[in-house]
Protein backbone atom coordinates (compact mmCIF):
# COMPACT_ATOMS: atom_id res chain seq x y z
CA UNK A 1 0.00 0.00 0.00
CA UNK A 2 1.16 3.27 -0.60
CA UNK A 3 2.30 5.63 1.90
CA UNK A 4 1.23 9.54 1.76
CA UNK A 5 3.15 12.53 3.29
CA UNK A 6 1.35 13.24 6.59
CA UNK A 7 2.46 16.96 6.59
CA UNK A 8 0.52 17.67 3.26
CA UNK A 9 -1.97 19.81 2.88
CA UNK A 10 -4.94 19.44 0.33
CA UNK A 11 -9.01 20.30 -0.30
CA UNK A 12 -11.55 17.71 1.47
CA UNK A 13 -12.40 14.83 -0.49
CA UNK A 14 -15.98 14.13 -1.19
CA UNK A 15 -17.13 10.87 -2.84
CA UNK A 16 -19.70 9.32 -3.78
CA UNK A 17 -20.58 5.97 -6.26
CA UNK A 18 -22.62 8.25 -8.35
CA UNK A 19 -24.51 11.70 -8.35
CA UNK A 20 -26.46 12.08 -5.29
CA UNK A 21 -23.52 13.39 -3.42
CA UNK A 22 -24.01 16.03 -4.94
CA UNK A 23 -26.70 16.76 -2.74
CA UNK A 24 -24.03 16.85 -0.03
CA UNK A 25 -21.83 18.73 -1.36
CA UNK A 26 -24.27 21.46 -2.06
CA UNK A 27 -24.86 22.01 1.35
CA UNK A 28 -20.93 21.89 2.21
CA UNK A 29 -19.97 24.69 -0.18
CA UNK A 30 -22.77 26.66 1.28
CA UNK A 31 -21.60 26.32 4.68
CA UNK A 32 -17.94 26.77 4.19
CA UNK A 33 -17.35 28.10 0.94
CA UNK A 34 -13.19 29.35 2.00
CA UNK A 35 -12.55 25.91 1.75
CA UNK A 36 -11.40 23.56 -1.04
CA UNK A 37 -12.83 20.62 -2.16
CA UNK A 38 -12.87 17.98 -4.90
CA UNK A 39 -16.15 16.01 -5.73
CA UNK A 40 -15.13 12.37 -7.10
CA UNK A 41 -17.89 10.43 -8.57
CA UNK A 42 -17.34 6.62 -9.36
CA UNK A 43 -20.43 7.07 -12.13
CA UNK A 44 -18.93 4.15 -14.48
CA UNK A 45 -19.37 1.76 -11.39
CA UNK A 46 -22.67 3.26 -10.46
CA UNK A 47 -25.25 1.94 -8.17
CA UNK A 48 -23.29 0.31 -5.61
CA UNK A 49 -26.95 -0.39 -3.78
CA UNK A 50 -27.38 -3.76 -4.93
CA UNK A 51 -23.54 -4.74 -4.98
CA UNK A 52 -21.82 -7.27 -2.46
CA UNK A 53 -20.26 -5.90 0.71
CA UNK A 54 -16.72 -7.00 -0.87
CA UNK A 55 -17.23 -5.44 -4.15
CA UNK A 56 -18.52 -2.14 -2.70
CA UNK A 57 -15.61 -2.21 -0.40
CA UNK A 58 -12.67 -2.51 -2.77
CA UNK A 59 -13.98 0.12 -4.88
CA UNK A 60 -14.79 2.58 -1.96
CA UNK A 61 -11.05 2.04 -1.27
CA UNK A 62 -9.76 2.64 -4.75
CA UNK A 63 -11.59 6.16 -4.97
CA UNK A 64 -10.53 7.09 -1.52
CA UNK A 65 -7.10 5.88 -2.38
CA UNK A 66 -6.91 8.28 -5.45
CA UNK A 67 -8.15 11.10 -3.53
CA UNK A 68 -5.32 10.62 -0.93
CA UNK A 69 -3.23 10.68 -3.74
CA UNK A 70 -4.89 13.68 -4.96
CA UNK A 71 -4.34 15.43 -1.81
CA UNK A 72 -6.53 14.94 0.32
CA UNK A 73 -6.07 14.91 4.03
CA UNK A 74 -9.67 14.18 4.90
CA UNK A 75 -12.20 12.63 2.84
CA UNK A 76 -16.25 12.24 3.19
CA UNK A 77 -17.87 9.27 2.15
CA UNK A 78 -20.84 10.73 0.87
CA UNK A 79 -22.87 7.83 0.24
CA UNK A 80 -24.75 5.91 2.35
CA UNK A 81 -24.01 2.25 0.97
CA UNK A 82 -19.96 3.47 0.92
CA UNK A 83 -21.18 4.78 4.25
CA UNK A 84 -22.40 1.56 5.56
CA UNK A 85 -20.45 -1.28 3.55
CA UNK A 86 -16.56 -0.14 3.92
CA UNK A 87 -16.11 2.84 5.84
CA UNK A 88 -15.44 0.71 9.58
CA UNK A 89 -12.66 -1.13 7.82
CA UNK A 90 -11.37 1.39 5.99
CA UNK A 91 -11.28 3.09 9.03
CA UNK A 92 -9.70 0.41 11.47
CA UNK A 93 -7.77 -1.89 8.71
CA UNK A 94 -6.61 0.72 6.21
CA UNK A 95 -6.16 3.58 7.11
CA UNK A 96 -3.56 2.44 10.11
CA UNK A 97 -1.38 1.12 6.62
CA UNK A 98 -1.78 3.71 4.55
CA UNK A 99 -1.29 6.93 6.46
CA UNK A 100 -2.95 6.67 10.13
CA UNK A 101 -2.99 10.64 9.92
CA UNK A 102 -6.15 11.44 7.67
CA UNK A 103 -9.23 10.88 8.17
CA UNK A 104 -11.92 9.28 6.10
CA UNK A 105 -15.41 9.73 7.62
CA UNK A 106 -18.92 8.76 6.79
CA UNK A 107 -22.57 10.26 6.50
CA UNK A 108 -24.40 7.80 8.64
CA UNK A 109 -23.14 9.08 11.83
CA UNK A 110 -23.91 12.54 11.62
CA UNK A 111 -27.85 11.99 10.95
CA UNK A 112 -28.08 9.48 13.58
CA UNK A 113 -26.60 11.82 16.01
CA UNK A 114 -29.87 14.82 15.05
CA UNK A 115 -32.48 11.67 15.48
CA UNK A 116 -33.00 12.18 19.35
CA UNK A 117 -34.07 15.73 19.23
CA UNK A 118 -36.43 15.09 16.37
CA UNK A 119 -38.26 12.03 17.24
CA UNK A 120 -40.92 12.35 19.92
CA UNK A 121 -42.95 8.61 20.00
CA UNK A 122 -39.40 6.96 19.55
CA UNK A 123 -40.66 5.47 15.89
CA UNK A 124 -37.97 6.35 13.38
CA UNK A 125 -38.43 4.89 9.69
CA UNK A 126 -35.85 4.87 6.79
CA UNK A 127 -36.23 5.47 2.99
CA UNK A 128 -33.33 3.92 1.46
CA UNK A 129 -31.42 1.31 -0.73
CA UNK A 130 -31.36 -2.52 -0.84
CA UNK A 131 -27.45 -1.82 0.30
CA UNK A 132 -28.32 0.46 3.29
CA UNK A 133 -31.38 -1.35 3.92
CA UNK A 134 -29.97 -4.75 4.28
CA UNK A 135 -26.63 -3.64 6.11
CA UNK A 136 -28.00 -2.34 9.01
CA UNK A 137 -25.96 0.27 9.64
CA UNK A 138 -28.92 2.58 10.91
CA UNK A 139 -30.78 0.51 13.16
CA UNK A 140 -27.06 -0.43 14.89
CA UNK A 141 -25.95 3.02 15.21
CA UNK A 142 -29.07 4.15 16.81
CA UNK A 143 -29.36 1.67 18.88
CA UNK A 144 -25.87 2.27 19.94
CA UNK A 145 -26.87 5.96 20.97
CA UNK A 146 -30.98 5.67 21.80
CA UNK A 147 -31.75 1.97 22.40
CA UNK A 148 -34.82 3.30 23.30
CA UNK A 149 -35.86 3.87 19.42
CA UNK A 150 -37.10 1.81 17.17
CA UNK A 151 -36.30 2.08 13.19
CA UNK A 152 -38.41 0.87 10.45
CA UNK A 153 -37.27 0.59 7.35
CA UNK A 154 -38.28 0.22 3.65
CA UNK A 155 -36.22 0.09 0.54
CA UNK A 156 -37.13 1.92 -2.57
CA UNK A 157 -34.48 0.22 -5.21
CA UNK A 158 -36.19 1.78 -8.18
CA UNK A 159 -35.85 5.91 -6.60
CA UNK A 160 -32.55 6.35 -7.63
CA UNK A 161 -32.91 5.52 -11.58
CA UNK A 162 -36.19 7.62 -11.61
CA UNK A 163 -33.78 10.42 -10.09
CA UNK A 164 -30.73 10.17 -12.14
CA UNK A 165 -33.21 9.88 -15.50
CA UNK A 166 -34.77 12.99 -14.67
CA UNK A 167 -38.50 11.68 -13.86
CA UNK A 168 -38.71 13.86 -10.40
CA UNK A 169 -42.36 15.35 -9.88
CA UNK A 170 -43.80 12.61 -12.47
CA UNK A 171 -46.90 11.31 -11.88
CA UNK A 172 -45.50 7.67 -13.04
CA UNK A 173 -42.56 9.16 -9.66
CA UNK A 174 -45.67 9.98 -7.44
CA UNK A 175 -46.91 6.26 -7.76
CA UNK A 176 -43.47 4.39 -6.74
CA UNK A 177 -43.08 7.15 -3.67
CA UNK A 178 -46.20 6.68 -2.78
CA UNK A 179 -46.26 3.09 -2.63
CA UNK A 180 -42.81 3.08 -0.16
CA UNK A 181 -44.15 5.51 1.92
CA UNK A 182 -47.67 3.53 2.24
CA UNK A 183 -45.92 0.19 2.97
CA UNK A 184 -43.23 2.15 5.57
CA UNK A 185 -45.97 3.55 7.71
CA UNK A 186 -48.03 0.67 7.29
CA UNK A 187 -45.18 -1.55 8.69
CA UNK A 188 -45.26 1.31 12.04
CA UNK A 189 -48.03 3.54 12.41
CA UNK A 190 -46.48 5.19 15.01
CA UNK A 191 -43.19 6.65 13.20
CA UNK A 192 -43.11 10.23 13.48
CA UNK A 193 -39.21 10.56 12.07
CA UNK A 194 -38.72 9.28 8.19
CA UNK A 195 -34.76 9.45 7.42
CA UNK A 196 -34.48 9.88 3.66
CA UNK A 197 -31.24 7.29 3.48
CA UNK A 198 -30.16 7.94 0.12
CA UNK A 199 -28.52 11.73 -0.99
CA UNK A 200 -30.39 10.87 -3.97
CA UNK A 201 -33.74 10.94 -2.00
CA UNK A 202 -33.75 14.74 -1.52
CA UNK A 203 -34.97 15.97 -5.14
CA UNK A 204 -37.73 13.36 -4.92
CA UNK A 205 -38.59 15.65 -1.56
CA UNK A 206 -42.12 17.35 -3.21
CA UNK A 207 -43.49 13.77 -4.09
CA UNK A 208 -42.80 12.13 -0.48
CA UNK A 209 -44.42 15.16 1.28
CA UNK A 210 -47.51 14.47 -0.87
CA UNK A 211 -47.38 11.30 1.20
CA UNK A 212 -46.20 12.08 4.19
CA UNK A 213 -48.69 13.24 7.30
CA UNK A 214 -47.56 16.62 8.53
CA UNK A 215 -47.10 15.37 11.72
CA UNK A 216 -44.42 13.08 10.48
CA UNK A 217 -40.58 14.97 10.56
CA UNK A 218 -38.32 13.89 7.62
CA UNK A 219 -34.80 14.15 7.24
CA UNK A 220 -32.76 15.42 4.65
CA UNK A 221 -28.67 14.53 5.32
CA UNK A 222 -26.98 17.50 3.65
CA UNK A 223 -27.54 20.01 6.07
CA UNK A 224 -26.47 17.82 9.39
CA UNK A 225 -23.53 16.46 7.63
CA UNK A 226 -22.40 20.18 6.12
CA UNK A 227 -22.68 21.06 10.16
CA UNK A 228 -21.35 17.52 11.74
CA UNK A 229 -17.99 18.47 9.58
CA UNK A 230 -17.65 22.22 10.68
CA UNK A 231 -17.72 20.79 14.12
CA UNK A 232 -15.38 18.07 13.46
CA UNK A 233 -12.72 20.57 12.18
CA UNK A 234 -13.54 22.35 15.19
CA UNK A 235 -12.65 19.92 17.12
CA UNK A 236 -9.50 19.00 15.29
CA UNK A 237 -7.47 21.99 14.33
CA UNK A 238 -4.80 19.71 13.25
CA UNK A 239 -6.63 18.38 10.51
CA UNK A 240 -8.65 22.12 9.33
CA UNK A 241 -4.91 23.43 9.31
CA UNK A 242 -4.36 20.77 6.53
CA UNK A 243 -7.55 21.35 4.80
CA UNK A 244 -6.47 24.62 2.07
CA UNK A 245 -8.71 27.25 1.83
CA UNK A 246 -9.20 28.80 -1.69
CA UNK A 247 -12.71 28.20 -2.27
CA UNK A 248 -12.23 26.18 -5.39
CA UNK A 249 -14.24 22.99 -5.93
CA UNK A 250 -13.36 20.29 -8.64
CA UNK A 251 -14.92 16.94 -10.13
CA UNK A 252 -13.29 14.11 -10.73
CA UNK A 253 -15.54 10.66 -12.57
CA UNK A 254 -15.18 7.38 -13.51
CA UNK A 255 -17.23 8.29 -16.74
CA UNK A 256 -16.69 10.75 -19.53
CA UNK A 257 -16.62 14.08 -18.53
CA UNK A 258 -19.49 15.12 -21.00
CA UNK A 259 -21.69 12.21 -19.06
CA UNK A 260 -20.82 13.47 -15.82
CA UNK A 261 -21.87 17.21 -17.04
CA UNK A 262 -25.56 16.02 -17.96
CA UNK A 263 -26.50 14.03 -15.21
CA UNK A 264 -25.20 16.67 -12.90
CA UNK A 265 -27.40 19.40 -14.18
CA UNK A 266 -29.91 16.88 -12.40
CA UNK A 267 -28.50 17.95 -9.10
CA UNK A 268 -27.14 21.08 -9.43
CA UNK A 269 -27.97 24.47 -10.78
CA UNK A 270 -25.66 25.01 -13.06
CA UNK A 271 -22.84 22.80 -14.45
CA UNK A 272 -21.17 25.43 -16.91
CA UNK A 273 -18.60 26.39 -15.62
CA UNK A 274 -17.71 23.14 -13.48
CA UNK A 275 -14.01 22.09 -14.08
CA UNK A 276 -14.19 17.73 -14.24
CA UNK A 277 -11.74 15.64 -15.32
CA UNK A 278 -11.83 11.74 -15.79
CA UNK A 279 -9.86 9.31 -14.47
CA UNK A 280 -9.91 5.58 -14.74
CA UNK A 281 -8.89 2.22 -13.35
CA UNK A 282 -6.49 -0.85 -14.56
Amino acid sequence: MKSFDPTGKGPIGVFDSGYGGLTILEHMLEAMPDNDFIYFGDNARTPYGTRSFQVVYEFTLQCVTRLFEMGCPLVILACNTASAKALRTIQQVDLPKMDPTRRVLGIIRPTVEIIDSLTETRHVGLLATPGTIKSLSYPLEIGKLYPDIKVTGESCPIWVPLVENGLAGSEGTDFFVRQHVERLLTKDPLIDTIILGCTHYPLLIDSIRKFVPERVNILCQGQYVAESLQQYLNRHPEMSARCTTGGTCRFVTTESAQTFLQQASVFLDSTDKLDVSTITFR
